[in-house]
């Protein structure tokens, strides 16, 4: 068995390659790919060379963990039936590439267990769940409710979205470029130190960006918590005499869990929690080094997908 693969053959260079599968097994599945978001994040640092090494890392490899799909064959043992609409947080099926995190293909061989059954109106929407999960988990990282979010991405959004789907008071939300502004959804938008005067007693920065931790600091109350849900590719320092006069908190939320996923489909089953307005490009596998060039730096590409049915 074969698919078509986005392929990060090296650093800085992207290809679509046709890659040997490895053969399914009676826990496996075999999903046949819709689409699959691009992460400006993580799959930017594995495109640029710049991600830290871990057990596993190397080129080439097939990135991607947010993908969306059909299972057309299940295993006997896989706990998923032929037709199920899937959610896939990566794959690692590949016979001549690493997963890394594996899900970009047209077709995948992936374990039942490792897939989360969907039942999305629009289907896209469904591969936006990895980072819908990821900010619940940076919500629930503190008990107490965050009142500001630092940046309107769509980590941020989610966030935001996610604090007011759980029925806690609405944020605020800084963010440095206007036009991402825009689309607040029960919440407010503004320029950073716009709300001079207020102190927070927890902050999530879902921005990235580690020049901002000082800023963040400034802004927490005494023992306040700021809670890190982006991730960084650099250290991250900051300046200890302001932290330790506020006796502040420093908190890290890493990967989303089942508990996650659970509670994030069950928002979106009940209507509190829209996935809705954040996908904003779309491209065909054919065109995946462009679209990937978008998504890695274009400010008004929130989430661009690749649209496996136009695969060649």
């Amino acid at each position: 068995m074969h698919s078509a693969a986005i392929v990060f053959e090296k650093p800085g260079t992207l290809a679509v390659r046709r890659l040997a599968l490895n053969a399914p097994e009676a826990l496996d599945v075999v999903v046949e790919s819709r689409f699959s978001g691009v992460s400006s994040g993580t799959e930017k640092m594995l495109y640029e060379g710049t991600m830290p090494a871990f057990p596993g890392m190397r080129y080439p490899l097939v990135p991607g963990y947010e993908t969306v799909g059909t299972i057309i064959e299940a295993g006997e043992t896989s706990g998923r039936a032929v037709g199920d609409q899937v959610f896939v947080p990566g794959a690692n099926c590949y016979a001549d590439a690493a997963g890394l995190f594996g899900a970009s293909a047209a077709r995948l061989v992936v374990p039942g267990a490792r897939t989360v059954r969907t039942n999305f109106e629009q289907a896209e929407e469904a591969a936006l769940l990895a980072l819908a999960a990821t900010a619940h988990h940076a919500v629930c990282r503190s008990t107490r409710p965050a009142s500001l979010v630092i940046g309107h991405g769509v980590l941020g959004r989610l966030i935001a979205r996610i604090i007011v789907a759980t029925g806690q008071p609405a944020p605020i939300v800084w963010e440095t470029r206007a036009a991402r502004r825009t689309g607040a959804n029960g919440y407010v938008v503004a320029a950073p130190g716009s709300d001079s005067d207020q102190r927070h007693d927890v902050i999530i920065d879902a921005s990235g960006d580690a020049a901002v931790i000082d800023k963040a600091i400034a802004k927490l109350n005494r023992r306040g918590e700021l809670v890190l849900a982006g991730f960084y590719g650099s250290r991250i320092d900051f300046a200890f005499p302001a932290a330790f006069m506020k006796e502040a908190s420093i908190a890290i939320a890493a990967e989303f869990n089942s508990t996650d996923v659970e509670a994030v489909l069950a928002l979106v089953d009940a209507g509190s929690l829209s996935l809705g307005g954040l996908i904003t490009h779309h491209s065909a596998p054919s065109d995946a080094a462009s679209a990937y060039r978008t998504a890695f730096n274009d400010p008004d590409c929130l989430k661009m997908i690749i649209d496996w049915r136009k695969a060649a």
